[in-house]
């Protein structure tokens, strides 16, 4: 087994986000939404400082585990900054027990050891790609929202999202409109500066195929969208098919070779 063990002191952040996180979920009904909203920002908190301390403190670590942290923090802070506009989203407890999950499972599998890059770009060529994946995730989140709430209305009941569903379908695009130009930023910029972002040229392996599958879901999708007016079902099909497989392109890859077959990247 390749993975490192991260040190005491991120562990001890680790666990106290997910144990800050888990109280949210566990008594946001009891809490109230201001109660909530503050323990929530505090598991926040906890779960960024744990990811800066996996990067910064000593022997920086990354992999599968890690990659989804950062996706999960990334969810939470676009619903940070969202809610201030639209204070009716409800969805602090399915995040709370998903920030949770996510922090204990970096603790358990906190990648390898970052390789050191006589490339400058690369941190940026990496933060592209995982900026892409927070904006997908909160894209699928919202679809997610846009199911709840066509599915209260067919129950005659009133929705939980409190957002119409025009406006949670315009949000969604935004997100997948934003995610789709970084990850073409990240994919132009893998096939044309490979040799300089990881000292070897383009291949085609796993992570490559996926991630343009990915793309062409997501181009499919915005293109839909703009020409044939895709909403609805058939829209979140297309989005849920591009996110899991941008999943199996970084995140299933990084599994497959850290946890199944025990070697580094």
């Amino acid at each position: 087994m390749i993975l490192a063990s991260p040190s005491p002191l991120g562990v001890a952040l680790g666990i106290a986000a997910a144990a800050a996180y888990a109280v949210t979920a566990a008594g946001a009904s009891r809490l109230g939404r201001q109660g909530t909203r503050w323990l929530l920002g505090l598991a926040w908190l906890l779960h960024g400082l744990t990811l800066a301390w996996s990067l910064v403190g000593g022997i920086p670590l990354f992999g599968f585990a890690p990659a989804i942290s950062v996706t999960a923090w990334l969810v939470l802070t676009v619903y940070a900054i969202e809610s201030r506009m639209y204070p009716q989203l409800t969805v602090r407890r399915v995040l709370a027990v998903l920030g949770a999950g996510v922090v204990l499972l970096a603790v358990l599998f906190p990648g390898v050891p970052l390789h050191v890059s006589a490339s400058p770009w690369l941190p940026l060529h990496l933060a592209l790609g995982i900026a892409s994946y927070g904006l997908f995730g909160a894209a699928v989140v919202h679809a997610w929202l846009i199911s709840r709430a066509e599915k209260q209305i067919r129950l005659a009941a009133d929705a939980q999202a409190g957002v119409p569903l025009l406006t949670l379908e315009r949000l969604t695009f935004r997100f997948v409109t934003a995610g789709f130009v970084l990850l073409s930023a990240t994919l132009l910029a893998g096939l044309l500066f490979s040799e300089t972002l990881y000292g070897r040229a383009w291949k085609w392996d796993h992570k490559t195929v996926f991630s343009l599958l990915a793309w062409f879901c997501f181009a499919v999708l915005l293109t839909g969208r703009a020409r044939f007016g895709w909403r609805g079902r058939k829209a979140r099909r297309v989005l849920y098919a591009g996110a899991a497989l941008l999943v199996l392109a970084y995140v299933g890859s990084r599994f497959v070779l850290e946890v199944v077959l025990g070697r580094a990247p």
